[in-house]
């Protein structure tokens, strides 16, 4: 079916590709692969490359393993008789000759494609073999006064195995010729201001292989904008929904926090003080929280949700308070009991290690309100977990939590239930906006005074006796060691095998004194090595895994990073953040190779340089490109198929700033239903909207 389009329905992007030609069933689902359904879907399957033939090249001046186009003449023909060999055609121009191979084509067919002392055009990958160029099965060979009827400039596409250039590129084109002339959603101050096309146009360019493709061309800034504007749109709707969440409001009088005071060993710091007033005026509030903090390695984030917890649990309400790992929620639970001793607050821990009559009371004891503050993992919101007048959860470390379970953990907790989020990983700017601009934000950006930054230092691998001395005067002042290698490759067996090598090099010069953990050890198995780390029953842990964010070693204050170019720079703060958390000194050793890359030697600049988490994710994103930085695989900004945080930095801010203003101003969004149709933005909309 080939149904042309001129009017404005939008609808027909979102139909289903087996309405084009040529997509059949074994298409359907080879297409489904690349996670294409949609006509859009097919639009942003864009062009890795564009190959340009349209320069022909003399013999003598081709290049090994590039495409080139060569005007030549036919001159030998060399037909082996022998099967299975390939037939060789040789060709020449003025400058020199050239071999054109064939394999398994027919006699008759070169002959009727090459013939002989006929010029002809020919395009492919040059090869060279026994001191001749070569081209073996050419993509084009045109005869000369054919010349303008092939195409000088093909785009190249990612393809599942299956599809050919050929049969996607007559899939593609059957769009391209029937995209609709869509309505205008911006208004013309911002097209104006920005040189914006229209909708359509900017496609068109998009897959026009004779346009100039760069992230800073007007069309594909256009689009970007327009993904970028879906995307934070969602986020205000999803906001203002949640801020007319009603709940009744918690009163207290910060009666448990001026106790816990007594028990700190040190004063919170302005930056503290004032986050703990933002979250108490949520709870006052009459309308739901939804808060995210942020702050640092290090930063002081549970002192403060343990506060505000206390808080909570005086007006009447309980707290759920959930850790990725059962090690960080035991750690919070031992946190707790130094600061509520002395009050009376009935707070449990609640993991898969609990044991069946224990979890049995503490379930019980939930339903009727016995227990206040329940510490755990994911496991606290089964279903068998029942909270009699559930008023705060906690999630640490969740970064992972996407807008929709967000959502969905709101409505879990209950009309009454505020929601508060904790993130160590540092954001810049604009991946703020996408990450948490559902969010109300928190940033923690002072330490406190008692936390000394940890001193940082770089080594080449070849003075690593330098290191092992060091560590010798360490192990006999009974000082922890974290030892870091990278990951191989994403391969737990190479992985295993490089760690094991340096945990044998290791316990052969401190016997007993080293664990190990790899990434072929399960959840549990890792656990147990670091319990026995916490405990000092060993002095040295090597590591190939990010060791858990969050977790505590107060004695451990020295971390030596292997082969510290392959890590990130935002990885590597959040590695030296394990150390340092006591009241030692934090040393962190940073091991090279030789012969450095530039971006390498600037990471290690950069780190040494600063412990400011935020400025170190700021420069990472530039050296690195967003989609690397920790954690942020998983955050769903890797969803954005033209939008770059670091190359469209403004448009990000420019689309804040007119969302803004949307919301001021309370506009109709009826004219954005076709954007967040097809950026396929609309059906969250829809859902929070029940």
């Amino acid at each position: 079916m080939n149904m042309l389009v001129t009017h404005n329905d939008y609808n027909y992007l979102l139909k289903d590709i087996t309405i084009l030609k040529g997509v059949g069933k074994k298409t359907l689902e080879l297409l489904k692969k690349k996670k294409i359904r949609t006509l859009f879907d097919v639009l942003w399957n864009l062009p890795y490359e564009f190959i340009d033939r349209s320069n022909f090249v003399e013999i003598k001046k081709l290049e090994i393993g590039k495409i080139c186009t060569i005007k030549v003449k036919v001159i030998k023909y060399n037909f082996p008789r022998k099967r299975n060999l390939p037939n060789k055609i040789i060709c020449e121009d003025l400058s020199g000759k050239i071999n054109i191979v064939f394999f398994n084509s027919r006699e008759g067919y070169i002959r009727k494609i090459l013939p002989l002392n006929k010029d002809v055009i020919i395009s492919g990958k040059i090869n060279y073999y026994k001191n001749k160029y070569q081209i073996t099965n050419p993509k084009y060979v045109i005869p000369i006064e054919k010349e303008n009827l092939f195409e000088k400039i093909t785009a190249k596409y990612s393809l599942t195995e299956g599809i050919t250039e050929n049969i996607y590129k007559k899939i593609i084109d059957q769009i391209l010729k029937n995209i609709p002339n869509l309505d205008e959603w911006h208004n013309a101050e911002i097209l104006k201001k920005n040189k914006f096309e229209d909708w359509k146009t900017s496609i068109l360019k998009l897959h026009d292989p004779t346009k100039k493709q760069t992230f800073n061309s007007t069309h594909y800034r256009r689009l970007a904008y327009d993904e970028i504007f879906a995307h934070l749109l969602v986020l205000s709707q999803i906001r203002k929904k949640i801020k007319k969440m009603e709940k009744n409001q918690k009163v207290f009088k910060n009666l448990f926090y001026e106790k816990i005071k007594k028990n700190f060993n040190f004063n919170l710091t302005n930056n503290q003080e004032l986050i703990i007033r933002e979250i108490n005026k949520d709870f006052s509030s009459k309308y739901k929280m939804f808060r995210v903090l942020q702050g640092d390695v290090g930063s002081g984030k549970t002192i403060i949700s343990l506060i505000v917890a206390s808080n909570v649990i005086e007006s009447g309400y309980q707290v759920a308070f959930m850790a990725p790992t059962e090690i960080l929620a035991n750690q919070h639970f031992e946190l707790a009991k130094k600061i509520f001793n002395g009050l009376k607050i009935n707070f449990e821990l609640l993991t898969g290690k609990t044991e069946n009559v224990k979890k049995k009371k503490i379930l019980n004891d939930l339903k009727i309100n016995e227990i206040k503050l329940i510490f755990g993992t994911h496991a606290l919101f089964q279903k068998k977990t029942e909270f009699k007048n559930l008023g705060l959860i906690v999630i640490d470390e969740q970064h992972k939590f996407g807008v929709k379970q967000r959502m969905e953990l709101s409505k879990k907790g209950g009309k009454n239930c505020d929601v508060l989020l904790m993130s160590a990983t540092p954001i810049p700017r604009t991946l703020m906006l996408t990450v948490f601009g559902d969010m109300d934000v928190s940033r923690l950006l002072e330490k406190p005074s008692n936390r000394k930054d940890v001193i940082t230092l770089s080594k080449p691998e070849s003075k690593i006796h330098e290191i092992i001395n060091y560590i010798k005067k360490e192990i006999k002042n009974k000082n922890q060691i974290f030892w870091v290698c990278p990951l191989i490759e994403e391969s737990s067996k190479l992985d295993y095998e490089a760690a094991k090598i340096k945990y044998i090099y290791l316990n052969k010069l401190f016997p007993k004194n080293v664990g190990l953990i790899h990434g072929a050890l399960n959840k549990e198995e890792k656990e147990e090595v670091l319990i026995k780390f916490l405990k000092k029953e060993i002095l040295i842990l090597v590591s190939t895994t990010v060791i858990e964010v969050g977790v505590d070693f107060p004695n451990a204050n020295i971390i030596v990073i292997e082969n510290s170019n392959k890590f990130g720079l935002s990885q590597l703060h959040q590695l030296r953040g394990r150390v340092g958390r006591g009241n030692k000194q934090g040393i962190c050793i940073l091991l090279f190779k030789k012969n450095l890359s530039e971006n390498a030697k600037k990471r290690l600049k950069i780190l040494k340089s600063t412990n400011n988490g935020f400025k170190i994710s700021e420069e990472d994103m530039k050296l690195r490109g967003f989609g690397d930085l920790l954690g942020y695989k998983q955050s769903g900004i890797k969803d954005f198929k033209l939008a770059d945080p670091i190359h469209h930095e403004d448009l990000f801010l420019f689309a804040e700033k007119n969302i803004k203003k949307l919301e001021l101003n309370n506009e109709n969004l009826k004219k954005f239903e076709p954007l967040l149709k097809l950026y396929d933005r609309a059906n969250i909309i829809e859902e929070i909207g029940n």
